[in-house]
């Protein structure tokens, strides 16, 4: 186990209404990427899973990023801002420049907080789980939002389980 109960920084149950439950399980979804991350160097965050395969640590914290910023920046917010990592020319590059560099993986974690930052203070800013933003021409709610973002976590944390048991050992709950 990566912590012992007594010092796991997730919530885990325990909350009250609809809006705490999706925030609080949300939070211990990104808990849980940071903590399938932690005390790894740049090499072991950067390290690929099984050719061909391109996915790594790096690059879900890169790829997740992107997520937060889709969702919340541009879906909900309206906003007209690129997608960090992603170009026209590599829709992939989130996973494909995930390179084993210190500043690389730095200022992806730097990036992937920022994004959350953002989503923390829209969803707490937000009069209600109502609030629509669009994707195409389709309404979606910030509560649909938020269980599609539990639901990517929860997905790419059973990915980040699996990458960090093959590069040390360790496996988390």
């Amino acid at each position: 186990m990566f912590v012992r109960p007594d010092d796991d920084p997730r919530g885990g149950s325990g909350f009250v209404g609809e809006r705490d439950t999706l925030v609080g399980y949300l939070r211990d979804q990104r808990l849980t990427l940071e903590m399938k991350c932690a005390g790894l160097d740049a090499e072991a965050m950067a390290r690929r899973s099984v050719p061909p395969s391109d996915l790594s640590l790096l690059g879900l914290v890169r790829h997740m990023s992107g997520v937060e910023h889709r969702w919340f920046r541009q879906v909900l917010a309206g906003q007209d801002t690129p997608r960090p990592y992603r170009t026209e020319e590599d829709r992939d590059a989130d996973f494909n420049g995930a390179v084993a560099d210190p500043e690389a993986v730095a200022e992806a974690w730097r990036t992937w907080r920022a994004e959350v930052a953002f989503a923390e203070r829209f969803v707490s800013e937000a009069p209600g789980l109502d609030v629509t933003g669009t994707v195409g021409d389709e309404p979606i709610a910030l509560r649909a939002v938020l269980v599609h973002m539990i639901e990517e976590y929860a997905r790419h944390n059973g990915h980040a389980d699996f990458l960090r048991e093959r590069i040390d050992g360790r496996v988390g709950q």
